[in-house]
């Protein structure tokens, strides 16, 4: 429906999620935030589902938080029940399969926060990044002030953080923020044919790979080796020589494929 703040379509076991406030520049308001909440926490329980393609109608990803509207209610995440219920970062976290950023205009602040909530991401030549806490005087509470730095060091993170400046989609691809960047119209059909090609690996295999990478990446980099290994052998015990066979058999098949 027009009026829907977001919109869901599924292709087998990918889903499209696009945040549908064009006019507002998809800015998160508590009604966006908490659609996003429902819909990444029924995704999680869907069978069928897999993967997910996250993007933004019209000109922007987002926007960020709703200045105006939080200017009433206020910005801070608390405790209480009202609060989980619009925890995006919270809902994203908790949803055990990939999440691919389409980052289709502009991402701002909140907005960067949110594509940062994502695990892998891809632009078009529209997109645009801004961090702009310090301007307007508010503290990062999704994770903004860590991923970035991590991401593409902590020298460029302090560049964009420190002066609020926009990065652009090619400087976002060379300095490792975004996977590729696309043509505005070729991005969301790239960003579903990759998120296929994630859910064409083994289900069980996607989703644990997926929390082996993610809890190592929070811990020391010798605990996160150590786990790997714990993790491998744990996995092992599940393991069949024959199913070993037969997944080599289709792996050597679609390596043939892709070399033409």
């Amino acid at each position: 429906m027009a009026d829907d703040i977001i919109l869901v379509e599924r292709d087998g076991p990918v889903a499209l999620v696009t945040l549908n406030r064009p006019d507002a520049l998809n800015a998160l308001s508590r009604a966006l935030r908490t659609e996003i909440v429902r819909v990444f926490t029924e995704l999680k329980d869907d069978p069928d589902i897999r993967a997910v393609v996250l993007t933004g109608a019209g000109r922007a990803f987002t926007a960020g938080v709703d200045l105006k509207e939080a200017g009433q209610t206020g910005f801070a995440l608390g405790a209480d029940e009202d609060s989980k219920a619009i925890n995006i970062l919270a809902a994203i976290e908790a949803y055990p399969w990939p999440v691919i950023g389409a980052i289709n205009g502009f991402a701002i602040t909140g907005g960067f926060e949110l594509a940062l909530m994502c695990d892998v991401l891809l632009a078009s030549e529209n997109a645009k990044f801004a961090d702009t806490h310090a301007r307007v005087g508010i503290v990062p509470g999704w994770g903004l002030s860590q991923k970035l730095s991590r991401l593409i060091g902590i020298s460029r993170a302090k560049e964009l953080s420190f002066t609020g400046n926009f990065i652009d989609a090619e400087m976002s691809e060379r300095w490792g923020l975004v996977n590729r960047v696309y043509k505005a119209d070729e991005l969301v059909p790239a960003a579903m044919k990759l998120a296929h090609e994630m859910c064409g690996t083994q289900p069980v295999m996607l989703k644990k790979y997926k929390a082996l990478i993610d809890d190592g990446y929070g811990m020391p980099f010798a605990d996160a080796m150590k786990e790997e290994v714990r993790r491998s052998i744990e996995h092992a015990e599940s393991v069949t020589a024959d199913s070993v066979e037969e997944a080599r058999k289709q792996v050597t098949a679609r390596g043939r494929d892709q070399q033409g």
